[in-house]
C-alpha cells in the first residue's frame, strides 16, 4: 500500500528553529518528526512513500539517502520551484499514488500512537472515498458532519464563516481534523478539475467543495490514543515531553 508524506511546509510557526532546517527533520524525542511518520507508515504495513519537499529539500533527500529510504520505496515530490499545498502536493504526486487501492496522506508534524492499519480498515470496511482523522479537540476551525459522520461543510469558530454559505449547521457534529487520511484516487479527476484555477490549493477546501459528490466520512479510534500537532513551539515542547 502507498502513502504520501507532507514535508514541504515552511514550518513558519517553529521559527527560528526552522530558519536552518526542514520542519519535518526537527527531533522529538531523539528522532526527527519525518522518522515518526515513516514508522508509523511502514507499522500499517506501508511500503511505498511519497515525500514531498520544498524547504531545505536538500535536507530532507539527504536523510532520506542516508537512511536508505527506512528499507521501502521512497519517491520524491520535487516542489522547490512552487509551494503546492496539500492538494495541490497529492495531485502533482499522481503518478505515483493514482492506482487501484486507496493511499494515505500523513502531516509530518503530526505525532501520535493510533492504529494507522485500523483506520484503514475501517476506510475499507465502509467504502468511503476518503476517511479523516477527526476528533472532538478545541479548535477553532472544524469539519461539520451528519448521520454516519458524514462530512457536509466546514466552520470558521472565530469569525463564523461556514462553508457551503448556505449550510444549516444546527444539527451537525463539529469535528476537528487530524491530519491524516486514507483517500481513494477516484479523487484525481475532481482533484483535476479543482486545479483549474491553481495547481497550489490546500486539500480541506477541495473536501468542502466536493462533499456532497462523495463519501467523506470521519474517522474515531476505538481506543484511546496520544496526538499532537508538533508544527508550534508549545506543542512541540509537549510532544518531548510525552516521549521523555
Amino acid at each position: 500500500m502507498k502513502a504520501m508524506i507532507f514535508a514541504a511546509g515552511l514550518g513558519t510557526r517553529l521559527r527560528p528553529i526552522t530558519d536552518n532546517m526542514p520542519k519535518a527533520l526537527v527531533e522529538v524525542g531523539g528522532k526527527p518528526m519525518l522518522r515518526h511518520v515513516f514508522d508509523a507508515l511502514i507499522s500499517a504495513g506501508i511500503d511505498e512513500v511519497v515525500v514531498n519537499v520544498h524547504h531545505f529539500a536538500d535536507m530532507i533527500e539527504d536523510y532520506l539517502r542516508t537512511n536508505d529510504n527506512f528499507g521501502i520505496t521512497v519517491h520524491v515530490s520535487d516542489e522547490r520551484s512552487l509551494l503546492l499545498d496539500t492538494g495541490g502536493g497529492i495531485l502533482a504526486a499522481r503518478k505515483w499514488l493514482d492506482g487501484g487501492e486507496p493511499f494515505v496522506a500523513y502531516n509530518a508534524d503530526i505525532l501520535s500512537d493510533f492504529s494507522v492499519g485500523e483506520m484503514i480498515r475501517h476506510h475499507n470496511d465502509t467504502g468511503a472515498d476518503v476517511s479523516l482523522l477527526v476528533s472532538d479537540r478545541s479548535s477553532s476551525r472544524y469539519l461539520l458532519f451528519v448521520d454516519g459522520c458524514r462530512m457536509r461543510g466546514w466552520k470558521n469558530i472565530k469569525t463564523g464563516e461556514v462553508k457551503p454559505s448556505n449550510l444549516a449547521c444546527d444539527t451537525l457534529a463539529p469535528m476537528a481534523f487530524g491530519g491524516v487520511h486514507v483517500i481513494s484516487p477516484k479523487i484525481f479527476p475532481l482533484l483535476e478539475d479543482y486545479a483549474a484555477n491553481g495547481r497550489a490549493f490546500s486539500i480541506t477546501p477541495f473536501y468542502v467543495s466536493v462533499c456532497h459528490r462523495l463519501n467523506i466520512v470521519g474517522y474515531r479510534p476505538d481506543d484511546a490514543y496520544r496526538w499532537v500537532d508538533m508544527g508550534k513551539p508549545e506543542s512541540l515542547e509537549r510532544a518531548r515531553r510525552l516521549l521523555e
